[in-house]
């Protein structure tokens, strides 16, 4: 397998572990990454052909917060900047080095670095990057709109050059998507205001309603079809509220009537069949909240099928992100 540079990138996963949970409303994120590993997320993407270099966790002691005035509305804005800026670096580099960066968090808030560190790379290789957000929640506040003031509801805005944390990289880079390069997915609770700027910047979102109307297949295969067209490449954001709580307990913010585990499953697949993911954050997993590990095994699931774990054989696209 080649990577998009034409490097020989091996089948090659850089795990990191983000274990930052300052940016939610609940305690017990940090936690997240060792259950992922826990859960065997290692071993099942070593068994699926895949060399798996993980990294280890980025250290909070190590650190540096900035000295700006925080912007109103936001808690723990020079946490979360100290973090972002820490996460970006990481992951240029590890998109720059052609593994597939899967980033294990951690609340959603890691991926205001996450994002921007691989869009940054994106860009330099003149391409656009796109990004799915499989999230219960559209995260598009702003310091302006937020209800909370909790800032891993404002990732999806920060990401898309909405105005309100302007200094959050300090002298990090910032590589902006545009909100056309943004999709929502099984998006079910938004804020007023929220959906109010979403609207305005007229966001691709496939709420709940449209996956009963429509079905995953239909939806997400409009995603892919888009990001083909413009020969882009995907990040996806997994939030693992994206899941029923019925089958995902670890989470902190709990909405009903979210996706079910086929359809979960087959929203994976198909990004599997597509060959475009090059970057991937898996979040919000609290191991506090979980019961016996359900949540953290079935989000290790979940990452198996989006590199192409199958039950039955059939036959896989040669250029998907697994060959082996």
């Amino acid at each position: 397998m080649t990577d998009l540079t034409g490097r020989d990138a091996g089948n090659r996963i850089a795990l990191l572990g983000v274990p930052v949970e300052v940016g939610a409303s609940q305690p017990g994120t940090l936690m997240g990454p060792a259950a992922l590993r826990t859960a065997g997320l290692g071993p099942l993407l070593e068994n699926l052909g895949y060399a798996v270099e993980d990294h280890g966790d980025i250290a909070a002691l190590d650190l540096v917060r900035a000295d700006d005035l925080p912007p109103s509305n936001t808690r723990q804005y020079r946490e979360i900047g100290a973090w972002a800026r820490a996460v970006s670096a990481r992951a240029y580099a590890l998109a720059g080095s052609g593994a597939v960066p899967v980033f294990l968090g951690g609340d959603h808030s890691l991926s205001m670095g996450s994002v921007n560190g691989v869009a940054r790379y994106w860009h330099a290789q003149g391409r656009e990057l796109f990004v799915l957000w499989l999230d219960a929640h559209a995260d598009y506040n702003t310091p302006a709109t937020t209800i909370s003031g909790h800032m891993h509801g404002m990732v999806a805005g920060f990401l898309c050059g909405e105005p309100g944390l302007d200094r959050l990289l300090g002298e990090e880079p910032r590589a902006s998507i545009k909100p056309s390069q943004l999709d929502l997915f099984g998006t079910r609770s938004i804020d007023p205001l929220e959906k109010a700027l979403l609207r305005e910047r007229n966001i691709a979102v496939a709420d709940m309603r449209k996956i009963d109307e429509f079905g995953v297949g239909v939806l997400i295969r409009r995603v892919i079809e888009r990001v083909k067209a413009r020969d882009g490449v995907l990040h996806v954001s997994f939030d693992v509220d994206f899941l029923d709580p019925g089958l995902a307990p670890g989470v902190g913010t709990l909405v009903p009537g979210g996706a079910t585990y086929r359809e979960a499953h087959l929203v994976m697949e198909l990004l599997h069949d597509s060959a475009l993911v090059r970057s991937v954050d898996v979040v919000e997993l609290n191991p506090f909240l979980d019961e016996r590990g359900r949540t953290a095994r079935l989000a290790t699931e979940l990452v198996g099928s989006l590199f192409g774990q199958q039950i039955t054989d059939r036959p896989t696209p040669t250029n998907a992100i697994v060959t082996g």
